[in-house]
């Protein structure tokens, strides 16, 4: 089960840090498997954020939020994060992590077996 949270209401230009805790059958995958973060907003399809492979050497990121987003995992805790800063009104979304198959760091969904039930940003402008 992965459990994300830290979302919330944000005005522009501030931050989050959203976190996505593994626990159970795939809490004992996800330390050894590449990790991503996705988001959906309202009336669009789902969309990959960035990813990070299992040991947090290698880190990817759509465009979009390269430069303002980074992504981190502390293993030991079976824990990964999203940090957010100078978020924009467009990075309103539902925002999902997922364990992926294997060592993948797709910025494909498909490639991914166990995804949280989301944590809702909204940024206000």
């Amino acid at each position: 089960q992965l459990q994300a949270s830290g979302g919330g209401l944000v005005q522009a230009g501030g931050s989050l840090r959203l976190s996505c805790a593994a626990s159970g059958r795939s809490g004992r995958t996800t330390s050894n498997n590449g990790m991503g973060w996705f988001r959906q907003a309202p009336g669009k399809e789902r969309e990959f954020v960035a990813s990070i492979s299992w040991r947090g050497g290698d880190t990817y990121y759509a465009d979009s939020v390269k430069g303002r987003f980074t992504i981190s995992r502390d293993n030991a805790k079976n824990t990964v994060y999203l940090q957010m800063n100078s978020l924009r009104p467009e990075d309103t979304a539902v925002y999902y992590c997922a364990s992926a198959l294997g060592s993948s760091t797709s910025a494909n969904d498909r490639a991914y077996r166990y995804w949280g039930q989301g944590t809702l940003v909204t940024v206000s402008s």
